[in-house]
């Protein structure tokens, strides 16, 4: 069996884990991953920006086709920087039937921050993507596995025809998957489809298909899909309610606690048993960010562990600096939270969201924003009365997500994480009226519990850091666990 990682570190935010972190931990043989999500915007900002550093310039010199890559260079590179006064140029949002340029954009940035990720070292580099966030997803795949990487993780959904997917694209092949549309009926039959020879239309050779690691959080979608996928599961990540980002919804009726927060109980504990009935390596997350917990973990028969919180706040991570060191200050004061908002996020799923000053976290700030979907990665694509595609998402402007045929109670309390997450990591966008996008910042429960890789008389740490702490007793840590 394959000798993978131990730890896997998360694939968080949108550009929080970049290619700067993701190959800091792969550099010491433990699974850097990157974050798929937007970042086709992201990598247009950058150049936007002026590409500091020239790392993407780097990058578009070695993609495979030189004519696409300079072509997109040529459409967004601005020399020096935009001005700061100056709204960065928006993408067209994302449909079931995008244009030839839109989907090369994508391809190309997944191949720009995968090949960041890997260059200059031997170690594996894996992606996440969100299986909810379907309309970018093949292309980014394509770009992905065109930049070499080794490991796909996918979590919010059920991909259970992304391994299919993953067989032919390492082939250049013409895939599809089902588009998941509300108010859709039985006898309907949405498709997504992407050519990537229509994109690229150049012979290239194989491509190696990368492992396949579906984020789940109950045996049942495990065996559901060890069982029904269209291909090869490679392993599982089983994330707990504890873990940032987006979290699978408590089973049964939904009830809060007294702070508003979604209740867990015994349904939503994994049957670890069952998982490992299913005869595949399979990864714990959610609050397994500490040695005795990876050592607790391997004794539960896991091959290692996820970690996200902790490499979030690290110096390599992409979270804007001023965020990250007055996150850090709050925690070395005690005073780090996190409040799990069952209607934040216009998925649907339960997102957890950290407690900052000047953030969308405040209500003052959450209403003051104008609600702006100008982004549009997590609207729904719907069925309109004559049978065609419309797109809609609940933390766009009432008046015209209700005009959809949206429900208007969906819209209380939604937020723009597609506009704050961006913003987390420095790349707000200044609207046409001025209004600069505040940041959402979103962690793990364990934030409080990073302080434990501060050394003596230091306000940061690194990436290292966080593996040498994680990995205290590594040899005992193995010989605890099933060999994998």
């Amino acid at each position: 069996m394959k000798n993978h990682p131990l730890i896997i570190q998360g694939g968080m935010g949108a550009g929080v884990s970049h290619w700067v972190l993701a190959k800091a931990v792969s550099c010491m043989g433990q699974l850097g991953v990157v974050s798929g999500t937007a970042l086709d915007t992201i990598f247009v900002r950058r150049l936007q920006n002026g590409d500091p550093g020239e790392h993407l310039r780097r990058a578009l010199a070695h993609f495979p086709v030189q004519e696409i890559a300079q072509k997109i260079l040529k459409s967004y590179f601005i020399p020096g920087g935009k001005a700061q006064s100056t709204p960065f140029r928006l993408l067209p949002m994302y449909t079931a039937t995008p244009g030839i340029t839109h989907q090369a954009v994508t391809i190309v940035a997944n191949f720009a921050e995968v090949f960041l990720a890997k260059e200059g070292h031997g170690g594996a580099v894996g992606v996440n993507y969100l299986e909810k966030i379907q309309l970018p997803l093949l292309a980014s795949l394509y770009g992905a596995m065109l930049g070499g990487v080794a490991y796909v993780l996918m979590g919010a959904g059920i991909p259970r025809e992304i391994p299919a997917v993953l067989d032919r694209l390492a082939h250049h092949q013409e895939v599809s998957i089902t588009l998941h549309v509300e108010g859709a009926s039985a006898i309907d039959d949405f498709q997504l489809h992407f050519n990537p020879k229509q994109v690229i239309p150049h012979e290239l050779p194989p491509l190696p298909r990368p492992y396949f690691f579906p984020i789940i959080a109950s045996s049942t979608l495990a065996a559901a899909l060890a069982k029904k996928a269209t291909g090869k599961i490679d392993g599982f990540v089983i994330e707990g309610p504890t873990s940032g980002g987006h979290n699978a919804p408590p089973r049964g009726p939904l009830q809060l606690s007294d702070k508003g927060e979604p209740v867990y109980g015994p349904k939503d504990e994994v049957d670890l048993d069952a998982v490992k009935a299913l005869g595949l390596p399979f990864w714990l997350a959610g609050s397994y960010g500490s040695p005795e917990q990876l050592k607790h973990a391997l004794q539960l028969g896991a091959s290692g562990i996820q970690v996200g919180t902790a490499f979030a706040y690290c110096r390599e991570s992409g979270l804007a600096e001023e965020i990250k060191s007055a996150l850090l200050q709050k925690v070395m004061r005690g005073e780090g939270k996190v409040f799990t908002d069952p209607v934040a996020s216009p998925a649907g799923f339960p997102f957890k969201v950290v407690q900052l000053e000047n953030s969308i976290s405040e209500p003052e700030v959450y209403a003051a924003r104008p609600r702006v979907c100008d982004l549009g990665f997590l609207r729904h694509p719907y069925k309109k009365k004559d049978g065609s595609l419309g797109y809609r998402c609940p933390a766009e402007s009432v008046e015209p997500y209700v005009k959809k045929g949206g429900s208007i109670e969906e819209t209380y309390g939604r937020k723009c994480l597609c506009n704050g997450l961006l913003a987390t990591i420095g790349l707000s966008q200044r609207q046409k009226d001025g209004y600069l996008e505040p940041p959402i910042v979103t962690s793990g429960d364990d934030l409080q519990k990073i302080a434990r890789f501060l050394k003596k008389n230091e306000t940061s740490y690194s990436a290292a850091d966080v593996l040498q702490t994680l990995l205290q007793g590594k040899k005992e840590n193995r010989n605890a666990g099933v060999s994998d």
